[in-house]
């Protein structure tokens, strides 16, 4: 049974798809295709003219404001955003709602981006979106937009014309100019703040957290995971400058985790969370490592949250709905002989937090890395982390146009490591090494860009990317 939702606002028209026409699910990602995309160029200034909101505020317009139609959750930061984004819609739609889920980068597939209750977009209906934002913005003379714009806009399209409850938006780049800032969300979540995209964000953790806080909105209500102490005065002088209540997940409230170990379940983490609205007790939490208990523990506290907004929300309902909760290239096995292992860890928190999960959930005798990753990174931050874990290291490229050369990244390691390693152009030369090297005991994990993360779980399914 659907629950009750607050003042739903009142549906804009639904536009009529115009003169830009595609007769097929291809020739609408060769459209997108064509577009500027920022998330395989190379280097651009971040500024409003690359960025910025005043394409998006103009598209939106023209298409008669769809994200205003549905209630909407924001969700910026540098890890875990698509993990909190996931576990937190899960949990929604177990509740009883018609959910929304906007999330990128995509691993196979564009269509992972838009989804509805768990089911990602149609291609149909991908095409009839993508079409008709085309068109309205041939039509309206709106500036042209970006390929990560037109996505945003797709899915508001698409979230509007299903009349979803809510919809959980992730960010893409940053949060102060990103596409997504366009809706005023119920609730706004902070997933952990470190080093990524140097050279948009800026160099300090300072300047990043305000990037990332510019998502916070006068008088909504924001919920962070925990902080560094520099991330958390930033923070707080933005709430505090308009007025946004802050909270922390995991202060004022009663909370504890603990891992351990089942036949059915394997190695995992359980958490007990209970406020004055919600009693979660020993919750399993569905995907690996410890940082995914703080995740999850970010998704509760912004649930609970929304519970204090009007949302009628049963707890063992949403508990129910977080069991089932699965997320490509995340702590992802893709052969156990031998044993492959991918995750989409890009900065040097994520790869810490990849190494120490290995560690608690995966036994091996040695392990090979496979990395790649883009120059924009954090890339000393990274190689200092995987140092602590690799046993051996490769280094290849992303296949993008941003790649880190993988010369100097070897280079770089050495430096830092003293180790010995390999580098290779492809990541079927690096599988080929990395194959003649591993015994059945071993690990190979692939790692540090969704990109190579991608292309190596479609080298195991046989999958094309689109």
């Amino acid at each position: 049974m659907q629950r009750a939702i607050l003042d739903r606002p009142k549906r804009p028209s639904k536009a009529k798809p115009g003169a830009r026409q595609f007769r097929t699910f291809r020739s609408a990602v060769n459209y997108l295709d064509s577009l500027t995309n920022y998330e395989r160029s190379t280097r651009a200034p971040y500024d409003t003219t690359n960025f910025g909101l005043a394409r998006m505020t103009k598209l939106m317009s023209a298409m008669g404001d769809p994200h205003q139609s549905f209630k909407t959750v924001h969700i910026a930061g540098t890890k875990g955003k698509g993990s909190t984004a996931a576990m937190l819609a899960a949990m929604l739609h177990a509740s009883g709602m018609k959910v929304g889920l906007y999330t990128s980068p995509h691993v196979l597939d564009v269509r992972e981006r838009i989804a509805i209750d768990g089911q990602k977009i149609p291609e149909r209906a991908f095409t009839k979106a993508v079409a008709g934002v085309a068109a309205i913005t041939a039509k309206a003379r709106v500036p042209r937009p970006t390929y990560f714009e037109l996505l945003t806009a797709a899915a508001f399209s698409y979230f509007a014309e299903e009349e979803v409850d809510i919809a959980v938006i992730e960010t893409g780049l940053g949060g102060r100019l990103d596409a997504t800032n366009v809706v005023t969300p119920e609730v706004v979540g902070i997933t952990s703040i470190s080093y990524d995209h140097l050279a948009q964000l800026g160099t300090n953790l300072e300047s990043i957290t305000c990037e990332k806080a510019g998502i916070i909105k006068k008088g909504i209500p924001v919920v962070s995971a925990p902080q560094r102490q520099v991330v958390r005065d930033a923070l707080g002088e933005r709430a505090k400058e308009i007025d946004a209540p802050l909270a922390f997940s995991d202060e004022n409230v009663s909370f504890s985790y603990r891992f351990e170990f089942s036949r059915s379940a394997g190695r995992h983490a359980r958490i007990c969370f209970t406020t004055s609205n919600s009693r979660f007790e020993h919750l399993h939490v569905p995907l690996l490592g410890e940082h995914q208990a703080v995740n999850c523990t970010l998704a509760l506290r912004m649930l609970d949250t929304l519970k204090t907004r009007g949302f009628d929300i049963d707890d063992q309902e949403a508990m129910n709905g977080l069991a089932g909760v699965e997320l490509l290239g995340r702590m992802q096995t893709l052969s156990d002989h031998p044993r492959i292992l991918v995750d989409g860890a890009h900065n040097a928190a994520s790869i810490r937090a990849l190494i120490r999960a290995i560690g608690q959930n995966i036994s091996y005798d040695s392990m090979v890395v496979i990395f790649a990753s883009h120059k924009d990174k954090d890339i000393s931050g990274m190689l200092r982390e995987i140092q602590l874990g690799a046993d051996k290291i490769i280094f290849t490229e992303t296949g993008t146009p941003r790649t880190a050369d993988p010369a100097e990244l070897a280079a770089e390691y050495t430096e830092i490591s003293g180790k010995m390693v390999q580098v290779t152009r492809t990541l079927k030369e690096a599988m080929r090494i990395a194959l003649s090297a591993v015994s059945r005991e071993d690990l190979i994990c692939i790692t540090g860009s969704f990109y190579i993360v991608s292309e190596a779980i479609r080298l195991y399914s046989g999958k094309s990317p689109t």
